[in-house]
């Protein structure tokens, strides 16, 4: 699934066109790596998210085949901070 999109659905970032703004202005790492929004993701990977002055950490759990309500949104990931 790609970074944006897992972004939204997750809802770590409420719209998927903020996911693709904050991407390309490079405040969201994969793995370290900057990465842009058609970034595929694997289970296992870590997203850092710089945003607001706060920094967010969190670990893939599971990758979702299509959208997921929201209290199934927070089992998609945990935070690692």
């Amino acid at each position: 699934m790609r970074l944006d999109k897992f972004l939204k659905v997750s809802r770590l970032i409420k719209r998927r066109t903020v996911a693709n703004k904050v991407s390309d202005q490079g405040r969201i790492y994969v793995n370290d790596i900057i990465a842009k929004p058609a970034k595929q993701l694997k289970e296992g990977d870590i997203i850092t998210i710089v945003q607001a002055g706060a920094q967010i950490k969190v670990r893939i759990k599971r990758i979702p085949l299509n959208n997921v309500s929201v209290q199934e949104a927070s089992g998609l990931y945990e935070i690692i901070n």
